[in-house]
């Protein structure tokens, strides 16, 4: 059986330079988009809705991607989408929620239907953000349930820059298996 599977007539979209670990699975109605990575291990289960992913994002190892259906207590249910040039680091859970452009979602952290992480934001490990919670740009967010901390450095405005390229970088690496 293949890693990557048709669901409900869903079969995943995954441009042609994506690196996915053969390990992950990848399952339905789920776009990836161009340069970026799946690493081992990653679960990105679009069975019950739409899961979307932009360029040059990685999803690290461990991690666990899925939504909610649409029913009587979720009216339209929630999809997930994660914008372009996005970190998802190891273990991570996001689960119909919306991540934007240049963020950071730190080892081990939840986030949970509805939630919206707007673009600049580093969400710190172990983090858990609940459901409906906005964490607005340009600032450290940590805890759980989450708080913001403090605005975001200019180094660290730099480094949500620099991770999805040195990744997108490590990931060619892994498909020419160099």
């Amino acid at each position: 059986m293949s890693n990557i599977r048709e669901f409900g007539g869903n079969r995943p979209k995954i441009a042609d330079d994506v690196m996915v670990d053969p390990t992950a699975v990848i399952i339905g109605d789920v776009e990836i988009g161009s340069g970026s990575s799946v690493w081992p291990l990653v679960v990105i289960r679009g069975d019950i809705h739409r899961i979307r992913i932009g360029e040059r994002t990685n999803i690290q190892d461990g991690s666990i991607l899925h939504v909610t259906h649409d029913g009587e207590y979720t009216p339209g249910g929630h999809p997930l989408e994660i914008a372009d040039d996005v970190t998802v680091g190891h273990k991570v859970t996001l689960h119909g929620c919306r991540v934007e452009s240049h963020c950071l979602i730190g080892i081990g952290s939840i986030v949970l239907d509805g939630a919206v992480v707007e673009s600049e934001t580093i969400l710190g490990a172990g983090s858990l953000v609940t459901p409906g919670k906005r964490l607005e740009s340009g600032s450290l967010w940590v805890g759980s349930p989450v708080r913001r901390v403090r605005p975001l450095t200019d180094t660290e405005k730099k480094q949500l820059r620099y991770s999805p390229q040195n990744y997108a970088k490590l990931a060619e690496r892994y498909r020419s298996n160099s």
